[in-house]
């Protein structure tokens, strides 16, 4: 039964009030093609969250129903709006040196005690897992260059990597207010950053920080096209939207991608499953190889 109150739609089979009929065949349609590609688990709860960033492709696409929306994206044909999709469904939180101490660990433990290995010919290789809008490489770049000012001179590079590939181009451009720079150091944002000439509320990172990064799309449950070792890998607060076997199974993929001395950096309400031997706690919400840990 349908029917229409204050020019809202209502549907008793909906799940959600509003101007499109969004049905739990809809939700697990939608819940399932995501954790298909992603990997994320669509919790029953998400219902209207689902329902408030999809309803908007809706009205840009032109449909009338979610039924006509899941026909879309399940078929062959759909392949561009399954990315869009799952873009608009993305959950994107960071901020500069967000968890602080694992800026410090990484600051004390990887990299001041690399310094004369660089400066001797050796190499360096830091990847950030989730890096939505490159607070977090950008924080790692900014932290390297506090101990380690000309690293540009050496062959250490930090790859950053996200499955949406919107949020990639907004940090590849290395743009942002006024609020979201004020984590940063004053002395190390003037030394590192600059006003953007376009925006006197906005700061740009410099060419130094930026010469440190590269953005790639990549899928934590997909292929990874990467190289290792990795003296340090941050995959924080994305493996929350997964469940258990898909977080173990991503963990067990970065141990051996770790340098010996390398450590795996998670989010403060992430733990590695102890069905991951692999890897052993080192601090804080940080891992290494269990080959390397300390006796």
């Amino acid at each position: 039964m349908n029917m229409t109150v204050l020019g809202r739609r209502v549907d008793s089979d909906s799940l959600v009030e509003g101007e499109y009929s969004f049905t739990s065949d809809d939700f697990r349609t939608i819940a399932a093609l995501i954790y298909e590609q992603s990997g994320i688990a669509l919790a029953d709860t998400k219902a209207s969250l689902v329902y408030s960033r999809l309803a908007k492709r809706l009205r840009k696409l032109g449909l009338p129903a979610f039924a006509d929306y899941c026909a879309l994206v399940a078929s062959p044909e759909g392949a561009a709006e399954r990315s869009a999709m799952l873009n608009s469904l993305t959950t994107n939180v960071t901020r500069f040196y967000r968890e602080p101490h694992h800026f410090v660990h990484l600051r004390d433990e990887v990299l001041r005690p690399a310094i004369p290995f660089l400066k001797s010919g050796g190499r360096m290789r830091l990847w950030s897992a989730a890096c939505s809008s490159g607070q977090e490489p950008y924080s790692m770049a900014l932290t390297l260059l506090s101990v380690l000012p000309d690293a540009q001179r050496f062959d250490i590079k930090i790859l950053a990597t996200d499955i949406d590939s919107r949020i990639l181009d907004q940090a590849r451009d290395g743009v942002y207010p006024d609020d979201l720079v004020s984590p940063i150091p004053a002395a190390q944002r003037d030394r590192w950053m600059r006003r953007d000439p376009s925006d006197r509320y906005a700061w740009m990172m410099g060419e130094e920080v930026r010469s440190l990064v590269t953005f790639k799309e990549l899928n934590l449950i997909g292929d990874w096209p990467v190289r290792g070792p990795f003296d340090a890998i941050f995959c924080r607060n994305v493996m929350i939207y997964f469940d258990d076997q898909t977080q173990e199974r991503i963990c067990a993929r970065f141990a051996p991608l770790l340098a010996p001395d390398g450590r795996l950096y998670i989010g403060h309400s992430e733990r590695v499953s102890a069905k991951v031997s692999s890897l052993v706690s080192d601090g804080l919400t940080v891992y290494r190889r269990a080959e390397a840990s300390r006796s």
